[in-house]
């Protein structure tokens, strides 16, 4: 894999020229930062920045005021090749806090294990209906201690989309679901990437989230994607390593509001 080569791809495609993925969602460039708005459902924050030591004050400034108008929380995503170096520190002065760092990875989908099955008794199956937005609503509420309402609104807004922007994925133990997770599909782009994946404490180290993993990496693959995509915690990590994925980057999230 050509690290470089695929950093800045990610940097082109995903970053700089994100595709808006919904009707609420728009895109908006200037003063070297690119920003996604999105209602208060949707995810809203700077995807890109290319600053230096002279305009980065200024363009910070400029960035949250265009936010200010906004009623819910948004967050700048920096990544450790960002420029000016002392960036974080900015965004700290600008009254932005940072949260828990994680690994930029990808994978290469052709060179990952796809066949591999969840463990006995468990079934992961694609998201196609009311059910089973409300399932993986309930797993990720009770795995992450937040509230997914805005997320399962989103998600059923776009059940019978086609081409789908993000399908949702949950694991089921019988009738109940026991791990959940989703993938976006960025078109026009070479990634599709990874988020949410999460398991209820009883089913952890048992294979259910490798199996989510290779599932939404299949359904990629159908679409033609060549590149996986995920932001991952030191729990994910070693895992999705271990899978293949190459830790290109580290980003933060550095959140105002709320």
């Amino acid at each position: 894999m050509h690290r470089d080569a695929i950093l800045a791809a990610y940097d082109d495609q995903i970053r700089r020229h994100p595709g808006p993925d919904g009707p609420d969602v728009r895109v908006e460039a200037g003063d070297g930062v690119v920003c996604v708005i999105a209602g208060a459902d949707g995810w809203s924050g700077v995807t890109w920045s290319d600053l230096s030591e002279r305009d980065a004050d200024a363009a910070i400034a400029a960035t949250v005021g265009r936010f200010a108008r906004l009623s819910h929380e948004w967050e700048w995503k920096h990544y450790s090749h960002d420029r000016p170096a002392d960036l974080p520190e900015r965004l700290r002065a600008a009254g932005l806090r940072p949260e828990p760092a994680e690994a930029l990875l990808v994978a290469e989908i052709g060179a990952l294990a796809l066949e591999t099955p969840p463990p006995p008794g468990v079934q992961v199956r694609a998201v196609a209906d009311a059910a089973g937005v409300d399932a993986l609503v309930a797993v990720h509420d009770e795995v992450f201690g937040e509230d997914h309402s805005g997320l399962g609104r989103i998600m059923l807004a776009g059940i019978g989309r086609e081409p789908a922007a993000m399908t949702g994925v949950v694991a089921y133990a019988g009738a109940a679901p026991v791990a959940a997770a989703r993938v976006e599909f960025h078109a026009g782009t070479d990634f599709a990437s990874l988020w949410g994946g999460g398991t209820l404490p009883a089913f952890r180290h048992r294979g259910v989230f490798r199996s989510l993993v290779a599932f939404r990496a299949r359904l990629a693959a159908e679409r033609g994607f060549r590149y996986l995509q995920v932001d991952a915690l030191p729990a994910s990590r070693p895992i999705l390593q271990q899978l293949g994925f190459v830790e290109l980057a580290t980003t933060t999230p550095f959140v105002h509001g709320r």
